[in-house]
């Protein structure tokens, strides 16, 4: 898998430039609790948002549930898709 990806959003019709690497990735990993959702997404999307972008992406997360579906989406097209399947041990 490639670790560090740009990846391009289309938010309500405007393009949104991410430049997504794996410490990044896992910094918001590492921040998510049960109970904190929004402020990691918040933090993880300003840290990789190019910076021509930045303004727009503001906009965006004024407004309310922007953060977690934003992020969902961009995690979505970053995650590689892999197939886990739990095997059992043979006897």
């Amino acid at each position: 898998m490639e670790q560090d990806k740009r990846i391009q959003l289309l938010v309500d019709g405007e393009a949104v430039d991410f430049d997504v690497s794996l410490s990044a990735y896992n910094a918001y990993v590492n921040a998510m609790t049960p109970n904190n959702k929004v402020a990691p997404s918040h933090n993880f999307l300003m840290r990789v948002v190019r910076d021509e972008d930045r303004e727009t992406l503001k906009a965006f997360l004024a407004l309310p549930g922007a953060a977690l579906d934003i992020v969902g989406a961009l995690l979505e097209e970053y995650q590689p898709q892999l197939n886990v399947v739990v095997g059992k041990p043979s006897a």
